[in-house]
């Protein structure tokens, strides 16, 4: 028997496909693996981006309500403060009428120091001409 050159060829090829397959089906099997193991990591993902998903959609509910929340409690102060606004500016000027009587008062205690020095001096003044003309007139006497 007799192989022709054709022949032989085609048997060469023929095995050199086979230990192609062969070498290429381990390779094949890892990307398998390898895509089926990415595959679950992305189902994994995809669940936790859900569950991370209905937790951020319900803390925004919770920060919309908290923020709803906020907003009447801080319409609520302002309401209050305008109500308390006359009762501080009502402590404000009574303070400044506090401040004007103290200032008067000062003002009015220096006065009568004064006068009462002026009327010391005056006092003393007309006791000293007193005495002068009473001891003028008991040298006349």
């Amino acid at each position: 028997m007799a192989i022709s050159y054709g022949a032989l060829a085609g048997l060469i090829a023929a095995i050199a496909f086979l230990i192609l397959v062969l070498f290429t089906i381990p390779t094949l099997v890892r990307t398998s693996k390898a895509l089926k193991e990415v595959d679950r990591t992305m189902q994994t993902t995809n669940k936790s981006i859900q569950e991370i998903s209905a937790d951020v959609d319900g803390l925004i509910k919770q920060t919309s309500d908290l923020l709803d929340k906020t907003n009447d409690l801080l319409a609520d102060v302002n309401g209050k403060m305008k109500t308390i606004d006359p009762v501080v500016q009502a402590a404000a000027d009574l303070g400044e009428s506090v401040s004007e009587i103290n200032d008067s008062s000062k003002k009015m205690v220096k006065r009568f120091n004064n006068v009462r020095s002026a009327r010391t001096g005056i006092v003393s003044s007309i006791m000293t001409a007193l005495l002068a003309r009473r001891l003028r007139r008991k040298g006349e006497d």
